[in-house]
């Protein structure tokens, strides 16, 4: 309680209470009604199971399939929503800091920006408070960002699923992954692969098992799934 109301002293109203309070803090009256105009925010726990979902939790990764950090924001994304003023690449910042931005990301396209894990954030898209007056604008305008977001998430959907299908070789060279049971791994070789699992044949018959994935016998890279029979 804001006041002790000593003796027969009237309790003050709410009104008289909250212009004391902003006279002794500096704290504007008006910033409670312009936040509930805003989409609420997520959650921390919201934004944690979307980060498991997205990079298994982990807010630093890069793969090297063009999304970055633990919510696999794409570069543009984070340079259009300012989080290149916290560091050039999602992956490179905190945790508080990717969500500050994906607090707006969210502002401005909803849910729609991460399609499969984003379906539990309590957000939505903010939709401008406009007056009927302006409804058709304004309407028009939702229609075109809701198209965009649309495009834009089915794009970084057929993008992720193309990721899915290569690795990323040391010159940055994407190439097939394949679908294997064997996955290689740093320091493999045709060779050394089929000695080590017996293959009758040796590296020759990896290779002719495997032409679909691999152009060079002598260049296979970490990652890659190879077929052994």
């Amino acid at each position: 309680m804001l006041f002790s109301g000593k003796g027969k002293h009237r309790r003050p109203s709410k009104a008289t209470r909250a212009a004391a309070l902003a006279g002794v803090t500096g704290v504007a009256i008006a910033a409670p009604l312009m936040a509930a105009g805003n989409a609420s925010a997520a959650t921390a726990s919201e934004w944690d199971a979307v980060a498991q979902c997205e990079s298994g939790g982990n807010w630093s990764i890069n793969t090297g399939n063009g999304y970055y950090g633990g919510l696999q924001f794409s570069a543009s994304t984070w340079a259009a929503y300012g989080g290149t003023a916290y560091a050039p690449q999602a992956n490179q910042a905190s945790k508080a800091q990717q969500i500050a931005v994906a607090e707006k990301v969210l502002a401005s396209q909803g849910k729609g920006a991460w399609p499969t894990c984003g379906v539990g954030l309590s957000g939505a898209a903010y939709n401008g408070g406009g007056s009927s007056s302006s409804g058709s604008s304004s309407s028009s305008s939702d229609s075109g960002t809701s198209t965009r977001s649309s495009e834009q998430s089915a794009s970084r959907s057929s993008e992720r699923t193309a990721a899915k299908k290569t690795v990323t070789t040391p010159t940055g060279k994407k190439v097939k992954k394949g679908d294997g049971e064997y996955k290689v791994v740093k320091g493999d070789t045709l060779s050394s692969i089929a000695e080590k699992h017996k293959v009758k044949g040796g590296y020759q018959t990896l290779f002719k098992l495997n032409k679909d994935i691999i152009e060079d016998a002598n260049l296979i890279y970490p990652g890659q799934q190879l077929h052994l029979k």
